[in-house]
């Protein structure tokens, strides 16, 4: 049986910040799928659900923290990890992203090194639980 290569949703509106982060995730073996607003996603989720998304706060009409809390509500998505990548690295912030449903904060500018780590963990987590 052939391992399907694992799919990240990124929400990113920023396009240096998102052809940067989808550059690093390729390196890896990971097929990234980018989409600058929170409507994309959800349209997209509606076709297609990937191994994990990688969700910016700053996003046009519906926040980072909204798009989270409609995907904690939907039965489809609520398992789905997210990371949550802002440039606010308060604590009030933080918590109100795992709140909504985050798996892992990363602040922006953020090292490339630490984006790997979490990715590649949550992606270990997702295989072993199929």
């Amino acid at each position: 049986m052939s391992r399907q290569t694992p799919q990240i949703l990124l929400v990113e509106e920023d396009p240096l910040l998102s052809e940067i982060t989808a550059f690093r995730l390729g390196l890896l073996g990971y097929d990234v799928v980018k989409v600058p607003t929170a409507e994309q996603a959800i349209d997209r989720l509606q076709h297609d659900l990937p191994t994990l998304m990688i969700v910016d706060q700053t996003l046009p009409k519906m926040s980072g923290i909204e798009l989270l809390n409609r995907l904690s509500n939907d039965v489809r998505t609520s398992e789905m990890p997210v990371i949550f990548l802002s440039t606010n690295a308060e604590l009030e912030e933080v918590q109100q992203a795992y709140n909504a449903g985050a798996d892992e904060y990363l602040v922006i500018p953020y090292d490339p090194t630490v984006l790997e780590a979490k990715v590649e963990r949550l992606a270990s987590m997702v295989e072993q639980t199929a």
